[in-house]
């Protein structure tokens, strides 16, 4: 009796080497949830005010008031500003990048796991720009989300980062307004997901919603500086100086 008995308990696997979809799918669902708040968290994490704390000032009470690196830049200096520019990027590279790879091994086995991986990744993308935009930190104010945008799009969209940049880039150089360059970019962001999201013959909606949500985000937020531009009061870029004028736009 014991003999058959240890014989039926050894007869049957400690694990299941092959866990189910369903099973994973919780694993995937729970790892999700955690990897977008998180990507919220360090997208609301204001490194601009918080460098020009160290120098002894609120950036917001200084230049346009803006927490991005233009205006860190511009008032407090050359250094912080590109170390703020960096950090503002790594908000939103890190979150997609890291989640994308933290959730893979969850979805191993899962039908479609493509799909789910890209629309999660759509969410830890917009979860890191809302929370720069909206930082939880300063009341919920923040900067524009153009720098922790690109960041994102590096991370799963190159293609529309680049197509972006060479739009700033181009915008920038004949106009010599960088709100306006900042805009024509967030406007060249739609169409190109949309080119991206049909790719196939099958529709992306994931990709195609974090296009148009970027775009109409970042075009809310430069709101004051389409009312300035309207009524020809914004600064231009002085190529000259290298420098950007105190009510010239920051697209951080």
């Amino acid at each position: 009796m014991w003999s058959t008995a240890y014989r039926s308990t050894r007869s049957k696997p400690c694990c299941n080497p092959n866990p189910s979809p369903t099973r994973n799918l919780t694993a995937f669902y729970q790892t999700a949830a955690l990897c977008i708040l998180a990507a919220y968290v360090i997208g609301a994490m204001p490194f601009g005010y918080w460098f020009s704390k160290l120098k002894g000032m609120d950036i917001r009470e200084h230049g346009s008031g803006n927490i991005g690196a233009t205006n860190v830049f511009r008032v407090v200096g050359r250094k912080t500003g590109v170390t703020v520019f960096v950090l503002d990027i790594l908000k939103g590279f890190l979150p997609v990048f890291v989640g994308k790879r933290l959730l893979e091994p969850t979805l191993a086995g899962v039908e479609h796991a493509d799909q789910w991986l890209g629309g999660v990744s759509v969410a830890l993308a917009l979860a890191a720009i809302i929370g720069h935009n909206y930082t939880f930190f300063l009341g919920f104010k923040g900067g524009k989300g153009i720098a922790t945008s690109a960041g994102a799009m590096i991370a799963f969209l190159p293609i529309v980062f680049v197509t972006s940049l060479i739009t700033w880039a181009l915008t920038l150089y004949f106009s010599g307004y960088v709100a306006l360059a900042s805009i024509a970019a967030a406007m060249s962001i739609p169409p190109t997901t949309f080119a991206l999201g049909w790719v196939g013959g099958a529709i992306n909606y994931p990709v195609i919603f974090f296009g148009v949500f970027a775009s109409v985000m970042a075009i809310w937020r430069h709101r004051a500086n389409i009312k300035r531009l309207l009524a020809g009061e914004e600064d231009r870029f002085d190529r000259k100086s290298k420098k950007v004028k105190v009510a010239e736009d920051d697209p951080s």
